[in-house]
């Protein structure tokens, strides 16, 4: 997973995932224009183990964490090969919640229960999704929807190792986290985390 090599930073040409726009606007009869981006809602999913009492994260790496990495280390991203890159791959890999993108015109919970046993090898009855909330992410520059779940599970329902779909080309690792590790993270002058999994385990 952390072994990243034969690197190449391009221009964005089309995409089926993300889309830039600039939005040309009056505020208060004040002109404005703001760069964004559009892109799928998501889902993510708290998982707890009750059997072992263990939080389920996955972990992967995350390609625009390690570019914002290379962009420190170089002084900005530019539009070329990075043979000679000194950032390891750890630098781009992070520990998160369960989650996917919504994609299908299918319930949410759905998308939900698929990325469960897809990511973490869990198959979980459906009526077993609480949904939290759904909130928005990327204010500055995306904007979208996304729906959180809680579900609990046990061992039984362990029907594979998960590591996601290998035809999407995703390498994921199943973590398991105590709630105490989970407290001690939050001790952490940082952590490699988007900041929605910092925030659940402030409520746990």
């Amino acid at each position: 997973m952390e072994n990243i090599s034969d690197i190449k930073i391009e221009p964005l040409q089309k995409s089926q995932y993300v889309k830039p726009y600039r939005m040309h606007f009056k505020q208060n009869g004040v002109r404005r224009i703001w760069d964004l981006i559009t892109l799928h809602e998501s889902v993510f999913i708290v998982i707890f183990n009750t059997e072992r009492r263990k939080l389920v994260c996955v972990k992967q790496f995350r390609p625009a964490v390690y570019c914002n990495e290379l962009a420190k280390e170089d002084g900005g991203l530019e539009e070329r090969n990075y043979e000679d890159a000194s950032i390891s791959g750890a630098e781009g890999c992070t520990l998160e919640w369960c989650a996917g993108i919504v994609d299908k015109n299918i319930d949410v919970k759905e998308i939900a229960q698929a990325e469960v046993l897809e990511e973490c090898g869990y198959k979980v009855p459906i009526s077993k999704f609480e949904k939290i909330i759904s909130c928005r992410a990327g204010v500055g520059v995306s904007g979208e929807m996304q729906t959180g779940f809680y579900v609990e599970v046990d061992d039984s329902m362990k029907v594979s190792e998960g590591g996601g779909l290998a035809s999407e080309g995703e390498m994921i690792d199943v973590i398991e986290l105590s709630i105490e590790d989970a407290k001690k993270m939050l001790e952490r002058p940082f952590v490699n985390s988007p900041s929605g999994h910092l925030k659940m385990h402030l409520a746990l």
